[in-house]
């Protein structure tokens, strides 16, 4: 069984949510595990930033965004009014 987790990160552009997840990515690519973490960015700076991590002890084969993951980093708490950070 293999033990994995995704992360979903929220943010506005220029608040720091795509570049903590490029950091994060960062770190793990470092360890020397690069088959261990997926990251996957969209969004547009001044709209909302949706980032991603996957982090896995297997290799990693979908690189889609995550729909359920385990955690959830809200950088901008207005976000809670606008945006379901909470769905999936």
């Amino acid at each position: 069984m293999s033990n994995h987790t995704e992360i979903r990160w929220h943010g506005r552009g220029g608040q720091g949510a795509k570049t903590a997840a490029l950091l994060l990515a960062d770190v793990a690519f470092q360890t020397g595990n690069t088959y261990r973490l997926s990251g996957v960015w969209s969004g547009a700076y001044g709209r909302t930033d949706h980032s991603y991590n996957r982090i896995s002890d297997t290799v990693i084969r979908s690189h889609s965004n995550i729909y359920d993951p385990q955690y959830v980093v809200v950088v901008d708490e207005s976000l809670l009014e606008s945006v379901d950070v909470t769905s999936g």
